[in-house]
């Protein structure tokens, strides 16, 4: 069994602010050794499940939040920027499974903790087909391309109950519940890796998906930027149209789901150019 892990670090029992997920920030060692007993707990679980080459996407800004010396023994490690496929980076049909560790709730969710959708600093709002969604759904876009099914996804209470609208919906392993976006209560570190070893062990066996998220073809993709004049950027881009009555946002849609979420980083990066 071929296993694909996509790390992101807002959804780890006991964070709960910038300051903890930063480089350089006061309390960054601290949330990266957090982190870390999460993905390798899940790496543990993984293996007595069967899984034989491990994969890890460190996906969160930087993209170097992983310590190599520290990280599981039976994982290999994909780090640094720049990485075309971003969060999915290194995905492709020959994987057998994939888990999203450490997610957080979209922009849009309520009581998410540090809820966002890939650039706090320009997207208001992503939507996928009419409904509000989060970097989980996004990511999606690429599993249901590579036809991979998503078997775990782990974080808050609100980040796993957006993860149950995909079809089919992934496994969760909730580690904290949310109490504002910049407030939780969590489990104590022990106990949600204890959590996540057992969730992904389940994940792989008793509970494991079928088959790849799905999506309707065609997809559309809108996404509402915090000003126009990203918007207008943004329809500089081929197949990229601005949406009618709100100067704001922007939609594009087809059948192919990769290049949808090809289009939707070029605009990520468009944007954070206008706020960095």
């Amino acid at each position: 069994m071929k296993l694909y892990i996509s790390t992101d670090f807002e959804g780890v029992a006991g964070i709960v602010d910038w300051d903890q997920i930063m480089v350089g920030s006061h309390d960054y060692e601290m949330g990266r050794r957090l982190l870390l007993g999460e993905l390798n707990a899940a790496i543990d679980g993984a293996l007595q499940a069967g899984a034989q080459t491990i994969l890890v996407n460190d996906s969160h800004s930087s993209m170097r939040n992983l310590d190599p010396e520290q990280l599981h023994g039976a994982a290999s490690l994909l780090s640094g920027k720049h990485k075309p496929l971003y969060m999915m980076e290194g995905l492709d049909s020959s994987f057998d499974a994939i888990f999203f560790l450490g997610y957080h709730g979209s922009i849009g969710a309520s009581h998410a903790v540090l809820s966002h959708s890939y650039n706090p600093r320009a997207i208001w709002e992503a939507r996928i087909n009419g409904e509000v969604v989060g970097e989980t759904a996004l990511n999606a876009l690429v599993a249901a391309h590579y036809g991979v099914p998503i078997a775990l996804v782990s974080g808050d209470e609100v980040t796993v109950e957006e993860a149950q609208r995909l079809e089919p919906a992934p496994h969760g392993a909730i580690v904290k519940r949310s109490i504002s976006r910049y407030a939780a209560e969590s489990l104590h570190p022990t106990l949600a890796r204890e959590r996540i070893h057992q969730a992904a062990h389940d994940a792989l066996t008793m509970r494991k998906p079928a088959s790849a998220p799905t999506f309707p073809r065609p997809t559309t993709v809108e996404l509402t930027f915090l000003t126009a004049d990203m918007a207008e950027m943004g329809a500089w881009v081929r197949g990229v149209e601005l949406v009618e009555g709100n100067a704001r946002a922007v939609r594009f849609g087809g059948d192919d789901l990769l290049d949808l979420f090809r289009t939707f980083v070029t605009l990520v990066m468009l944007t954070r150019g206008l706020v960095e």
